[in-house]
């Protein structure tokens, strides 16, 4: 995969609206804020009602769920190790994008590289990029598993699953680490206080 664009014909694009006047007229800061963790952990649960939270405060939220994203833009993807870092990477690229618009965007991605994870990170303005490991024991988020998706890796039925027969690299340092066996408002509650001094 190469670096840089493969056409050299382009030139980047500059607006005139700087992302302070975004925040200016929105009355927020822009963030992307990333939950990683394991199938079954809560990412989306915890994404969608932190949206919810912040969207009733005034706040411009959105959610890209991973599972979401696989239906249309990373549509052409599967979860061989090249094409899961391909699905990050892209996605990053939006989240970026999300962020330069003015808009806190929460992501519900496994995300289990933490080199994808990084790279992210590195295309956000310093402080603008949170990662969140949503921290669930395998044993819990089996339990949680209504797909049956947890059964299906265990039989061989689905390879390359995150945690049974694929590598899931938990992050070493997140902004934020958020034990989903607690009521769901109170995990809420600590996203909120690092998104709301």
């Amino acid at each position: 995969m190469a670096d840089g664009p493969v056409s050299k014909n382009i030139v980047r694009a500059e607006g005139r609206v700087t992302g302070q006047e975004r925040e200016s007229i929105l009355g927020h800061t822009s963030v992307t804020v990333w939950f990683t963790g394991l199938s079954g952990s809560g990412k989306s649960t915890l994404a969608f009602a932190v949206e919810e939270a912040l969207v009733h405060l005034g706040t411009a939220a959105y959610v890209l769920d991973g599972d979401n994203i696989r239906f249309g833009l990373n549509r052409d993807l599967g979860f061989s190790p090249e094409d899961r870092t391909e699905n990050i990477r892209r996605i990053g690229e939006v989240c970026r994008l999300f962020q330069d618009s003015g808009m806190v965007v929460l992501t519900a991605f496994i995300s289990p590289y933490q080199a994808d994870r990084d790279q992210v990170r590195s295309l956000h303005p310093e402080g603008r990029f949170i990662e969140v490991f949503v921290d669930a024991p395998l044993e819990v988020c089996e339990k949680r598993d209504v797909k049956g998706l947890y059964q299906k890796a265990r039989t061989g039925e689905i390879p390359e699953f995150s945690g049974i027969s694929a590598p899931y690299e938990a992050p070493t340092n997140p902004e934020l680490r958020i034990d989903t066996s607690k009521p769901l408002d109170e995990c809420v509650a600590e996203v909120l206080a690092r998104l709301i001094p």
